[in-house]
């Protein structure tokens, strides 16, 4: 009899884990970074996050969720003259577009090592981009601690599918991605 309440205790509290459960982006802690070649020198920039809606089943991954709005207008590409070139119409035309979404379309591996597929829209074109997760407890975080973790995504997209081709005499096509999110659930 006690045994079988162990188990009965187990397995619902197994079920109660592996529904999809609401995070929070610590904004103040997440970080979207992104590098290019400007000629001959890789050059970092920054985008910072308008909203994030994010969804985890750490029991069942494929059930995650994530849609992200980032702030185009407020994205640094270094120096001020780049940024600027960046943000104008030959490339993220933030006039017209102030914002870039991604929207997870399908989440396969483990939480080390996972794939999220999803629709990035960019200049208003929108594409499929893959990109390469994990998700780690934060630094100092006991072992069982879940409600505060970190997620790595890294990944690559061609500028130019987007019809962010200008100054591509300066500017390589390829844009390389490392979004460290601290998630808060």
């Amino acid at each position: 009899m006690i045994r079988s309440l162990a188990l009965a205790l187990c397995l619902s509290a197994t079920q109660a884990a592996a529904a999809p459960e609401a995070y929070r982006l610590d904004t103040t802690r997440s970080s979207v970074g992104f590098t290019y070649r400007l000629g001959q020198a890789e050059t970092a920039g920054t985008m910072p996050v308008r909203a994030a809606e994010i969804s985890v089943d750490l029991a069942n991954l494929p059930a995650s969720r994530v849609t992200v709005t980032l702030d185009a207008r407020a994205a640094r590409a270094g120096v001020f003259f780049t940024t600027e070139a960046m943000r104008g119409p030959k490339v993220l035309d933030t006039a017209r577009h102030p914002v870039i979404t991604f929207r997870s379309t399908r989440i396969t591996g483990t939480l080390q090592a996972a794939t999220v597929e999803g629709q990035l829209t960019l200049r208003g074109v929108t594409r499929p981009v893959t990109l390469t997760a994990g998700l780690y407890r934060q630094r100092g975080a006991q072992a069982r601690d879940l409600d505060h973790l970190t997620v790595l995504l890294t990944g690559q997209i061609d500028r130019h599918t987007f019809g962010a081709s200008g100054f591509a005499d300066l500017v390589g096509p390829l844009i390389d991605l490392r979004i460290v999110a601290r998630i808060e659930r």
